[in-house]
C-alpha cells in the first residue's frame, strides 16, 4: 500500500481523487493549497504527490520547488486545465514526474500513478537521484513553450528516471545533445561523467582508440597505455553523437558493450567492464540504414529501446521569440545598447525554414549583434543570401517580404523578386529616414554612392529633389 497527497483547491476534485485512490487500495492524505500540501509532506512519509497546478497561495509549481528544496524526491504529478500554459512547462522542468489535463479520464490517471510508483520503487533500489545544483544547469538549457516541447518535457522527465539505451532522433542543430545532458542530470547517474563523442568527427582509426582505449605499442605512435571513453564514462552516460556514421566494424564492438558490458582495447587482449547508459543520436533514418544493411539490425534494436523525437526549428515557430529573447542575451556585449526586432524582421524569421535550425538561428543573432549597429533590427540586418532566397520563393509565386506588405511576383522571376523587394527596402527607407541616405546606406549596408545609384535605378527620386537634397550624417564619407 503506498501512501499518496492529492492537494487540490476544489473539493470535489480531491474526493474524486480520494475515492479512486482508496479504490485502489492506496492510503490518502488531502490539502486544500500548496502549503497545507507543504506540510503534511513534511511530517508524513509519501510515495506520491498529485497536486494540482493552479492554487491561490502557494500553487502546484511552488509545492514542487518546495519539495525539492527539502530533499524530498517523491514523484509528483500535476493536474491541471491549462496544457500548454507556462506553469505546465514549468513544472516539467523542475521534475514533475507527468501531468494530466483536466477532464481526464480514469483509466488514464489511473495509469499514471501505476507508472509513477513503479519507478519511484525502482529508483530506491538503485538510489538516490541528483541534487537540485546537479539539475539545474541542464534544466535551464532547453528553451521553448509550443506543444511539441511540452511533450518533449514529459518524455526527457519520464526516460531519465529508467536506465534504457535511448535513441535521439532530429535533424542537426536541433538541440539533440543538450537532451542527452538533460535526461543525464535528471537520471541517478547524475553524479558519475557525462561524456560525448561525434561518431561522424573522428576518422575511423582513431574513433576506435578513442571509443575503447589502446595499450602502449598497439600501433605507430602508441607510446602508452590510454583509456578509452567508455572506461571514463563508467557508471556515467556515454552520449554517441551521429552514430548512423559508426563504420560496420565499429558497431559489432559497441554492440558487444550494449549486450555484455565489456569490451577489449585496440592491441589488447584482456576485456575490461563498464557500466555504462549508453545515448545514441542521429539525423540519418537508421531503418532505412538497417534495410540497405549500412547499419546493423541487431545494433539499432539495442539502442533504440527508447526513442525521443526533437521537433526542428520551422515546427516551434510559436518558441522564435523567447529564442532570440535568449540568444540575443546570451551574446550581447556589455557595452552595447539593446536592440529589438521590428515585426518586419520577426516576420521574416518565422517565414524562413531554418535548416541548421537552432545552431542556425543562434549564429544569426550573434552575426547580427556583432555586425549591426546600435538600432532596432530592421529586415535589412536580417536577410542575407540564402534567407532572402528562401522567403522570395513559395508555392505558386514567389513571395517577397517587404517592409509591410507581401507582394507577389511571377513563378522563376528570383531577380525581379530580389528587384522588387531591393526597390521596397529603399522606398520605405528613404520614407523612414526621411530622406537621409547616410543613415539609409548604413542600415542597409551598402556604400552611400551604391544607394544612389539605385535609387536612380528605380527612380525613386521625388520631381524637382536632387540626390544631395538632404542633409547628410557628417561623419560618414559619401
Amino acid at each position: 500500500m503506498s501512501r499518496i497527497l492529492v492537494v487540490d483547491d476544489e473539493p470535489g476534485m480531491r474526493d474524486l481523487l480520494r475515492i479512486l485512490l482508496k479504490k485502489e487500495g492506496h492510503e490518502v492524505l488531502t490539502a486544500a493549497d500548496g502549503s497545507a500540501g507543504l506540510a503534511q509532506a513534511t511530517s508524513h512519509e509519501l510515495d506520491l504527490v498529485i497536486s494540482d497546478i493552479k492554487m491561490p497561495g502557494l500553487d502546484g509549481v511552488g509545492l514542487l520547488s518546495a519539495l525539492r528544496e527539502r530533499a524530498l524526491t517523491m514523484p509528483v504529478i500535476m493536474v491541471t486545465a491549462y496544457a500548454e500554459s507556462d506553469s505546465a512547462i514549468q513544472a516539467m522542468k523542475q521534475g514533475a514526474f507527468d501531468y494530466l489535463t483536466k477532464p481526464f479520464k480514469v483509466d488514464e490517471i489511473r495509469l499514471v500513478i501505476r507508472r509513477a510508483l513503479a519507478e519511484a520503487a525502482g529508483r530506491q533500489k538503485v538510489g538516490p537521484t541528483a541534487s537540485p545544483a546537479a539539475e539545474e544547469p541542464a534544466l535551464r538549457g532547453i528553451i521553448g513553450r509550443s506543444a511539441s516541447m511540452v511533450e518533449l518535457y514529459k518524455l526527457i522527465s519520464r526516460v531519465a528516471q529508467v536506465d534504457s539505451s535511448v535513441l535521439i532522433t532530429g535533424e542537426s542543430g536541433t538541440g539533440k545533445e543538450l537532451v542527452a545532458r538533460t535526461i543525464h542530470y535528471n537520471s541517478t547517474r547524475a553524479g558519475k561523467p557525462f561524456v560525448a563523442i561525434n561518431c561522424g568527427a573522428i576518422p575511423e582509426d582513431l574513433l576506435e582508440s578513442e571509443l575503447f582505449g589502446h595499450v602502449k605499442g598497439s600501433f605507430t605512435g602508441a607510446l602508452r597505455d590510454k583509456k578509452g571513453l567508455f572506461e571514463v564514462a563508467d557508471e556515467g552516460t556515454f552520449f554517441l553523437d551521429e552514430v548512423g556514421d559508426m563504420s560496420p566494424a565499429l558497431q559489432v564492438k559497441l554492440l558487444r558493450v550494449l549486450q555484455e558490458g565489456t569490451f577489449i582495447p585496440v592491441g589488447g587482449t584482456q576485456g575490461k567492464q563498464v557500466d555504462v547508459r549508453v545515448i545514441a543520436a542521429t539525423h540519418k533514418d537508421l531503418q532505412v540504414m538497417v534495410k540497405k544493411n549500412e547499419f546493423r539490425e541487431d545494433l539499432f534494436y539495442r539502442i533504440n529501446v527508447i526513442r525521443v523525437a526533437v521537433p526542428p526549428l520551422r515546427d516551434r515557430k510559436d518558441d522564435m521569440p523567447i529564442l532570440i529573447d535568449h540568444f540575443m542575451r546570451k551574446h550581447k556585449r556589455e557595452a552595447q545598447k539593446a536592440r529589438a526586432l521590428t515585426p518586419e524582421a520577426l516576420q521574416i524569421i518565422q517565414t524562413y525554414h531554418w535548416p541548421g535550425n537552432i545552431r542556425e538561428l543562434e549564429n544569426e543573432i550573434e552575426r547580427l549583434l556583432v555586425l549591426g549597429s546600435d538600432l532596432d533590427i530592421l529586415p535589412a540586418d536580417l536577410i542575407s543570401s540564402r534567407i532572402r532566397d528562401a522567403v522570395t520563393s513559395g508555392p505558386g509565386g514567389a513571395t517577397v517580404i517587404g517592409a509591410n506588405r507581401m507582394a507577389q511576383v511571377p513563378v522563376g522571376k528570383m531577380n525581379d523578386a530580389v528587384e522588387t523587394l531591393e526597390r521596397e527596402m529603399i522606398s520605405q527607407g528613404l520614407t523612414r529616414t526621411k530622406g537621409n541616405k547616410s543613415r539609409l546606406a548604413r542600415e542597409l549596408g551598402i556604400s552611400r554612392s551604391n544607394l544612389i545609384l539605385k535609387i536612380q535605378k528605380y527612380q525613386l527620386e521625388r520631381p524637382g529633389s536632387s540626390t544631395a537634397e538632404v542633409e547628410e550624417d557628417p561623419e560618414l564619407p559619401a
